[in-house]
């Protein structure tokens, strides 16, 4: 049967712009897994959770539960879940015939490494892309997204993103960030695009997740978006190079 995909619905219809959504969108493509996406309203991703009964990923700060996406529906198991991580090991393990992304017992170390990449795209990339995300989130749901995103950074959207001396200094650090993690790569012996070489994993997925962010709130014609695909000898446009065939809209 057809897993239900629920992605996050942008200002441009059909048009996939979620960083985290994208993770289980290229998961289950990879994987060959039939789905369909279902598109939901920025604003209205708690209330559609709470209908259907998906699991909360957090808790907001006053303890309260906090709903995010992606999510899925498998009809052939009953299965709703949510969290990119826990839908991928489901996968893993309900549809054990197609392309493994957790091979050869390194389940751990992806979670590992991806704690970590998080931890260099703090603060300084978030300053450059929320404010853009801001611009692709569907009229209906800007407000939402405006409060809640101020709430978190406790400044506006225009006092977030760095400007002058101040943001050429921020970029930097982002480039820096991106660099330890080209460290990683550089050391799969040059055989492949990906972390483990020839073989693609949940690590490159979880990355390229970002970078097909990046790609969608900044543009492809950006100075933004040339930029990081020119950095480290080009290492992040061959990831997204060698993952295009899978990042089809279901």
């Amino acid at each position: 049967m057809t897993i239900i995909f629920y992605d996050v619905l942008s200002d441009t219809p059909g048009k996939a712009w979620s960083a985290n959504t994208w993770k289980v969108r290229l998961a289950l493509n990879i994987k060959g897994i039939p789905y369909r996406t279902e598109w939901v309203e920025f604003k209205d991703v708690q209330e559609h959770c709470k209908k259907l009964g998906i699991p909360p990923t957090s808790t907001n700060a006053d303890g309260t539960p906090f709903y995010t996406l992606p999510a899925i529906h498998d009809p052939s198991t009953g299965a709703y879940l949510s969290e990119s991580i826990v839908i991928v090991e489901y996968l893993e393990e309900t549809y054990p015939n197609t392309t493994p992304l957790l091979p050869n017992n390194t389940h751990a170390l992806q979670v590992a490494m991806i704690q970590v990449f998080r931890g260099y795209l703090t603060p300084h990339f978030w300053m450059f892309s929320v404010p853009a995300a801001y611009h692709v989130v569907t009229p209906a749901s800007k407000e939402y997204f405006r409060q809640t995103r101020e709430q978190w950074f406790g400044k506006t959207l225009e006092d977030l993103l760095p400007k002058g001396d101040r943001a050429v200094e921020e970029w930097g650090k982002f480039k820096d960030g991106l660099g330890k993690v080209d460290n990683w790569y550089s050391k799969n012996g040059g055989k492949g695009p990906f972390i483990l070489g020839e073989i693609v994993s949940w690590a490159d997925i979880f990355i390229a997740g970002y970078f097909c962010w990046m790609k969608v709130i900044w543009g492809e014609d950006s100075r933004e978006w040339r930029d990081v695909m020119s950095w480290h000898g080009g290492r992040w446009q061959t990831l997204m190079e060698s993952l295009d065939k899978f990042m089809t809209i279901h």
